[in-house]
């Protein structure tokens, strides 16, 4: 009887303990490491676009910019999750200043370097894009900081839906869509930095126009694009 009696005041001791006992919070179950953490997967950048190859004569001008932004599925590919492939989606937006002008002729587009003596403010030809980059990604993260070095390269596939040329000078403004740039986009990337800022470079393995369909003064246009810049990851 007196063991019975010592078990039920064991018993309802320890039930008191855990009754009062302060129960764990989400704010602190979150806190928890997470075994099965993902790394940057939702991106932003911005670029200073670079025209290589120009023809004799092309000058940028202003500021040629970049914006992109979008998803990539982090897909880890060992137990440290520090070493993973980035399969993603986005959408970007190029602009490329220039004194290289694009006028309408029916359903051809015509080119001319403007002369120094043509005063306009400014001129560029703008594509829209949906890209897919694809990224081998080595970093040295572990589920608790969130900061961290990464070294993503890859390659960045894209497709124009829409691309527009267009000059503004003081007196007249001229807008039109451009269908001889090359639709089809691919490149090599690279993204290198700690925490939040990263240095983003894309060389572009093709032209900025199909080939055979723009020309300047007899001489094809096989202007590449280059940008780089900064890009940041959240998530």
């Amino acid at each position: 009887m007196k063991d019975i009696f010592l078990l039920l005041v064991f018993c309802s001791t320890f039930t008191l303990c855990a009754q009062t006992a302060p129960p764990v919070t989400p704010e602190q179950d979150s806190l928890l490491p997470d075994p099965n953490y993902l790394e940057d997967q939702f991106y932003v950048g911005l670029t200073y676009n670079i025209l290589l190859n120009k023809p004799e004569g092309v000058k940028q001008r202003n500021l040629s910019y970049g914006l992109q932004g979008g998803f990539i599925k982090d897909i880890p590919l060992n137990l440290k999750r520090n070493v993973a492939i980035g399969i993603g989606l986005g959408y970007a937006v190029n602009s490329y200043y220039s004194n290289l002008r694009a006028t309408e002729n029916g359903e051809d587009f015509n080119y001319e370097v403007i002369s120094d003596n043509f005063s306009y403010k400014r001129n560029k030809i703008e594509t829209h894009l949906i890209e897919v980059p694809i990224e081998l990604r080595l970093r040295n993260s572990d589920p608790v900081d969130y900061k961290f070095w990464r070294f993503y390269a890859g390659v960045k596939l894209g497709y124009v839906v829409g691309s527009r040329s267009k000059i503004v000078t003081k007196d007249f403004k001229d807008s039109f869509y451009n269908t001889d740039t090359d639709n089809f986009r691919y490149g090599l990337m690279v993204n290198l930095g700690y925490n939040t800022f990263n240095i983003h470079a894309y060389y572009a393995l093709n032209t900025l126009f199909e080939p055979g369909k723009a020309n300047v003064n007899g001489e094809e246009i096989g202007m590449t694009p280059l940008r780089i810049g900064l890009i940041f990851y959240i998530l």
